[in-house]
């Protein structure tokens, strides 16, 4: 029995990057032999153990065949003869597919280290094509390490498998999964222009392939801006969406099961962020969109919705909407109520008063 650290761990130590988690590949082994060393079982559709001190993943060598359609249409061997080598040569990218033991001896079969040099993300074997998973897996390394560009053999394979109709069968989740993390990568963008170059945008976000040039552009900017402040993954994906509509924005972020931060942010400022632009120095208008968006009892989310909008440009006077939201909150609804003879009186009493408050400020 013998161990080997595996992907991207290898992958980020050759580049001189953090390595983040260490996976290992056991070679040699049996589910009773990893139990019997006090490795505990975590793995549903093959063997995978946790070290029992360092906690980190331990998973038996194995080999897969397709059967069936999506990420999902594989069955998997696991058994002690099944070498280092075939483990590795069922990983989607030559920069994945490399092994590191323990004395610190890399193993790579398939090219990895020259592509690494090289920069280029290039598919291991064939078998690449028969999992649709790895276009978006590719595309998301794109966004990571954007000086590198996707080989064209590698590409071509991509685009045999959109044509084939095997994108149409991942599930959502696992579609949101990737995009999400594309998103939180440096450079989203390019996420989207592999995506797009490879056909497969056409089928799992036809409202973003379908924007003419200049909006991708624009896309594309926000984004950018949104990645050099640190925007999270809500106000990442409510900027991409932005020109899409309220409507479309809430189709999309449903049919890919966004969460629901997620896809309430990008239906607000698909909706708002052109209000925010015009109406915020006319004080009706204003409180009409503070009161639009819940701004009273949900201060939070209208601060991120503030902080998605001034990624656009123009991006909106962020500091006067604080403004108005702070003299809003700052009128004592309770005191006007009571102050109110008549109870039917007080909506509109408070409102009022919101109003005055909003126009001395």
């Amino acid at each position: 029995m013998k161990a080997w650290i595996v992907g991207g761990a290898v992958r980020d130590e050759l580049l001189g990057l953090p390595v983040r988690d260490r996976d290992w590949v056991v070679v040699g082994a049996t589910p009773e032999q990893m139990l019997a060393a006090g490795f505990r079982p975590v793995g549903k559709d093959f063997p995978v153990f946790l070290h029992p001190e360092t906690h980190e993943e331990y998973a038996l060598a194995r080999t897969e065949r397709k059967t069936g359609h999506g990420y999902k249409g594989f069955t998997f061997h696991a058994s002690p003869d099944v070498t280092l080598e075939q483990d590795l040569a069922r990983r989607d990218l030559t920069i994945n597919a490399m092994a590191r033991d323990e004395d610190g001896t890399i193993t790579d079969p398939f090219g990895g280290r020259q592509d690494l040099a090289a920069r280029v993300l290039r598919h291991v074997s064939p078998a690449f094509s028969e999992d649709p998973l790895r276009i978006l897996r590719v595309a998301r390394f794109a966004a990571r390490f954007d000086a590198f560009t996707v080989a064209p053999e590698t590409m071509a394979l991509m685009r045999d498998i959109v044509s084939a109709g095997e994108v149409e069968h991942l599930v959502a989740e696992r579609v949101w999964q990737e995009l999400a993390r594309g998103l939180m990568e440096d450079h989203p963008q390019r996420m989207f222009a592999v995506l797009r170059e490879s056909g497969a945008l056409a089928r799992l976000l036809p409202e973003l392939d379908g924007q003419p040039e200049a909006a991708r552009a624009a896309r594309d900017a926000r984004l950018a801006r949104g990645v050099a402040r640190g925007a999270p993954l809500d106000q990442r994906w409510a900027v991409t969406l932005r020109d899409l509509g309220a409507d479309t924005a809430r189709a999309v972020s449903e049919r890919l099961k966004a969460p629901n931060e997620a896809r309430d942010l990008a239906v607000m400022l698909a909706r708002e962020h052109e209000a925010l632009r015009r109406d915020g120095a006319t004080a009706e208008r204003a409180l009409d969109l503070i009161v639009r968006c819940d701004a009273l009892r949900r201060p939070e989310r209208f601060e991120a919705l503030l902080r998605a909008a001034a990624d656009g440009e123009p991006a909106p006077d962020v500091a006067r909407w604080r403004a108005v939201l702070a003299a809003a909150n700052g009128v004592d609804a309770g005191a006007v109520a009571a102050a109110c003879a008549d109870r039917r009186e007080i909506p509109q009493r408070v409102r009022e008063a919101r109003l005055a408050a909003i126009a001395a400020g």
